[in-house]
C-alpha cells in the first residue's frame, strides 16, 4: 500500500471519531478528493528539486491523535515545555497533534485573548471559523496542505479582538512521539489578529528519540487585520527520526505588520513553506531565517511574498550554517503585482559551509509587473572568511575558538532580531553549546 492509499484508508474512521460540524466535513471531503488527485511531490517538480521525499513517504503511518498522550504519560513530555520562562505565559501543548490540557494553561484574560484547541473552536466560534478557516492556505495545488485540511482537527485557534494588545505571548508546543509505530499528525492553527491589535506567538517543535519515525504535516493560517501586528516565531529542535512539512500562510491588511523568524536547529527532513500576501497599502513584513544544522539534517526553506497593493515593504534575510553532511535549500520569491507601485522589497540569503560534505542550494527570484519599485535580491555560498580568522589567530586565540566566534557572529545577525528574549536566549544557548563555547 502506497503513502496515499494508506492515508485515504484512515479517513472514514477518522471522520466518524471527530464528529465535526457539517461545513467542516464538506471542506474535509473536498480536500481529501483533491489530495487523491494530486501527485506527492518528487524532485521532478521544480519546487521540490532538491528535496526527495521517497524515504519519507515509503512508510505505513498511523494517525497520531489516538489518545497516546493520556494523563498517565504526560510526565514524559514536561522536559519539552520548560525551555522558556513559561509560568507567566499562555501555553498550549500538543502531542502527535492531540491537545494536552493537563500541560496547558492560559493566563491572559478572556476579554484580551480568545484561545482554544481547534476542535473546540469548531463548535464555539463557528462564525469566525467559517470566515477564515481554509480561506488562505488553499489546497487545490498543494498535496500536503490538502492532506492537512482533510485531517485538521487539533491545533490552536487564536482570536485577538479589535483594539487589544495581548501582553503575554502564546507558546505552542508540538511534540512528536513515535513510541510504538511510525506516526503522522496534522496540526492546524488559525490565528486572527483584529484591527489595531497585537500578538506574539511561538511555535516550538520537539520530538522523542525512538526507533520509529514521525512526520508532522502542519499548516498555520494567520490573518492580520488593519493596523494590527503579529510577531511569529517557529523553533525546530527535533530528533533525527522526526520530519516535518510546514506551511505558514499569512494575509496582512492595510497598515498591518507581520514579522516571522524561523530557526531550524535539528531534525531529519524539514520543509518550511512561508507564504505572505500584503493585501493592503502600508504593510510592513519581515522574514528572518536561521538554519544551523549538522549530521545529515536536511532543511528546505521556501518563501513567497506577494505584494498585491502599493506603498508596502518586505525585508527578508535567511542564513544557513551547514556542518558535516547536512544540506540547506533556500528558494525565495517576491511577486510585485501591477497595481503595487512604490513597493520596497529586499531579499538576501547567505550560507556558510562548515564541512566539505555539507551542501547548499539557493534560488532567489523576483517577478515584477510594476515599474515604480525598489527591489533587490542576492545570495552567497562559501566557507568562513580567512581574513578575520587570521586576525583572531594573530591575537592569541586558538583556531577552534576563532572559528566558533566567527560562526556565532554570523548567526547572531538573525538571533538579535528575535524580540522575545527567552526565545533568543534559548537559540543562542543551543548554538553556543554546539560550537563548544562557554555559555
Amino acid at each position: 500500500m502506497d503513502f496515499k492509499e494508506n492515508i485515504i484508508t484512515h479517513f472514514e474512521t477518522f471522520k466518524k471519531e471527530v464528529n465535526s460540524p457539517a461545513h467542516i466535513d464538506e471542506i474535509r471531503e473536498s480536500a481529501l478528493n483533491k489530495f487523491s488527485k494530486l501527485d506527492v511531490p518528487t524532485p521532478k517538480h521544480e519546487e521540490w528539486k532538491y528535496t526527495n521525499l521517497k524515504n519519507l513517504v515509503n512508510k505505513t503511518y498511523q494517525l497520531g491523535n489516538k489518545n497516546i498522550a493520556t494523563s498517565s504519560y504526560t510526565h514524559k513530555y514536561t522536559q519539552f515545555i520548560n525551555q522558556y520562562d513559561e509560568k507567566d505565559v499562555n501555553i498550549l501543548v500538543f502531542v502527535n497533534g492531540e491537545y494536552i490540557s493537563a500541560l496547558s494553561h492560559i493566563v491572559s484574560p478572556s476579554n484580551e485573548l480568545i484561545i482554544s484547541n481547534l476542535s473546540q473552536a469548531y463548535r464555539e466560534h463557528s462564525e469566525l471559523i467559517e470566515q477564515h478557516f481554509s480561506k488562505y492556505a488553499t489546497y487545490e495545488k498543494e498535496a500536503f496542505v490538502a492532506l492537512n485540511t482533510a485531517f485538521a482537527q487539533e491545533g490552536v485557534f487564536i482570536h485577538v479582538p479589535n483594539k487589544t494588545e495581548v501582553k503575554l505571548p502564546v507558546i505552542l508546543h508540538f511534540i512528536a512521539d513515535a513510541s510504538a509505530t511510525d506516526v503522522i499528525c496534522h496540526p492546524r492553527n488559525l490565528i486572527i489578529v483584529g484591527k489595531n491589535s497585537s500578538l506574539t506567538v511561538i511555535e516550538h517543535f520537539n520530538s522523542t528519540n525512538t526507533p520509529f519515525s514521525t512526520l508532522t504535516n502542519t499548516v498555520t493560517e494567520v490573518y492580520v487585520a488593519e493596523n494590527a501586528y503579529c510577531e511569529h516565531y517557529k523553533i525546530q529542535t527535533e530528533e533525527s527520526n522526526a520530519s516535518q512539512i510546514s506551511t505558514i500562510q499569512a494575509v496582512v491588511q492595510r497598515d498591518g505588520r507581520f514579522n516571522n523568524t524561523t530557526v531550524s536547529l535539528s531534525g531529519k527532513l524539514i520543509r518550511n513553506n512561508l507564504n505572505i500576501k500584503l493585501n493592503g497599502e502600508n504593510c510592513d513584513v519581515y522574514m528572518n531565517g536561521l538554519c544551523a544544522i549538522t549530521g545529515s539534517t536536511h532543511v528546505d526553506n521556501h518563501t513567497a511574498v506577494d505584494h498585491a497593493m502599493p506603498n508596502s515593504q518586505s525585508n527578508e534575510l535567511y542564513k544557513s550554517l551547514l556542518d558535516e553532511k547536512s544540506s540547506g535549500i533556500f528558494n525565495g520569491k517576491i511577486f510585485v503585482r501591477q497595481d503595487a507601485q512604490k513597493t520596497n522589497a529586499y531579499q538576501s540569503n547567505r550560507n556558510i559551509l562548515l564541512s566539505p560534505t555539507a551542501k547548499a542550494n539557493t534560488k532567489p527570484q523576483l517577478e515584477i509587473w510594476a515599474d515604480d519599485v525598489k527591489c533587490s535580491h542576492g545570495c552567497t555560498i562559501g566557507a568562513l572568511d580567512e581574513e578575520p580568522l587570521f586576525y583572531l589567530r594573530s591575537r592569541g586565540i586558538s583556531e577552534g575558538e576563532a572559528r566558533a566566534m566567527l560562526v556565532f557572529a554570523f548567526a547572531d545577525d538573525i538571533l538579535e532580531r528575535i524580540k522575545y528574549e527567552p526565545v533568543r536566549l534559548y537559540a543562542e544557548k543551543i548554538i553556543a553549546q554546539r560550537l563548544g563555547m562557554e555559555e
